[in-house]
């Protein structure tokens, strides 16, 4: 049986579809997971193993440059020695600087490096090793910043989603009760601006309309004042920071504002919840702008760059859609046709094709 390496790290973004491929692959090859500290926090221990490498990033501190030079360096040879030991055929990487390491190591051992973006811009450590890989596996055809001369490299797919996702139903509904339920994804990026202005957004529109909402909020301070201004408006409402089983809920909501992160806004697609999105405005290469761009460019979503915000305007959008409904029901009906497509079975036969293959 092959052996396959899946090198995660970083963020939610990053990890949340390893799993989910992880779960794709792990009956036809022996698979692997490494991440990152960072990474570990998004990985149910009880349910997957995982090995832990640690990479310094090269440039958060220039101060220290030189120790993590040193640091990264001996991390090739770990990696290395790694893939060596475990005898892998193929490595899968997530992108982010904690995978360089491994796909420098596996270019010297001569095995098969694929790429992952699901973002709709090639991020930094894709591109760098673009040049080595095999292929990349990504959401759009489209995507930003890409090199012409390896546009043959690249194999579209439908998001990757965790198995059990599927087994829910999609939201269908297409009258609102008398309560209007709206779900809030801030993310961990750019979190003050969304506990700040999108609460106040909130408090305006329960002035109008009997709302039940449920809120991302990580800092615990932030949560605690937040809590405050809801009881005090009479807001029903619920508030968590991270949720790896939010998708259970989705068919609860019928709007989101949100964060455009690769896997958040997949999941509301394929639950056809209607959404806002507010890219937060310092991604890497305006990532997240561009990931709702694929969305809003066929009719799923409103775009709200953070620079616009405006709670008046915002405020009388989402009211006059709860009101008129055709806007919401047209974008209701698109997300159902991006979606379509998106079934386990597919996406397995496309990635065990893609292995096969190779």
């Amino acid at each position: 049986m092959k052996k396959i390496l899946i090198v995660t790290g970083g963020s939610g973004g990053h990890v949340m579809p390893a799993l989910s491929m992880f779960d794709h692959l792990k009956n036809n090859f022996e698979t692997i997971i490494v991440t990152d500290n960072r990474g570990s926090k998004f990985i149910n221990k009880n349910k997957y193993q995982f090995n832990l490498i640690d990479v310094p990033n090269l440039f958060s501190k220039l101060y220290l440059f030189p120790i993590n030079l040193i640091k990264f360096i001996i991390s090739i040879f770990k990696s290395y020695f790694f893939l060596k030991k475990k005898n892998i055929n193929f490595l899968i990487s997530t992108g982010g600087y904690m995978s360089i390491p491994f796909c420098i190591a596996s270019k010297f051992l001569k095995i098969k490096i694929f790429l992952f973006e699901p973002n709709s811009v090639l991020g930094k450590s894709n591109k760098f090793i673009l040049s080595i890989s095999k292929k990349i596996i990504c959401y759009d055809k489209d995507i930003k910043l890409f090199p012409k001369k390896f546009i043959d490299k690249i194999i579209i797919i439908d998001p990757i989603l965790r198995k059990e996702i599927y087994s829910y139903k999609r939201n269908q509904i297409k009258e609102f009760s008398n309560t209007k339920k709206i779900l809030i994804i801030g993310g961990s990026q750019g979190a003050k601006f969304f506990d700040k202005n999108i609460t106040e957004l909130v408090l305006k529109i329960s002035s109008k309309l009997q709302i039940e909402m449920s809120q991302q909020v990580f800092d615990k301070k932030e949560k605690y004042i937040i809590e405050q201004k809801y009881k005090n408006a009479g807001i029903k409402f619920n508030l968590f920071d991270f949720d790896e089983e939010l998708f259970k809920n989705l068919n609860d909501y019928d709007i989101a504002i949100t964060r455009s992160g690769a896997s958040a806004i997949a999941e509301l697609s394929f639950f056809n919840i209607p959404f806002i999105a507010i890219p937060f405005p310092f991604a890497k290469d305006d990532h997240q702008y561009f990931n709702a761009k694929f969305y809003e460019n066929r009719g799923g979503c409103w775009i709200i760059k953070q620079d616009n915000f405006d709670i008046n305007k915002i405020s009388n959008l989402m009211i006059q859609l709860f009101e008129e409904k055709d806007e919401y029901l047209k974008k209701k009906k698109q997300l159902t046709i991006i979606s379509n497509q998106n079934t386990w079975n597919n996406v397995n036969k496309k990635l065990l094709e893609l292995f096969d293959e190779n």
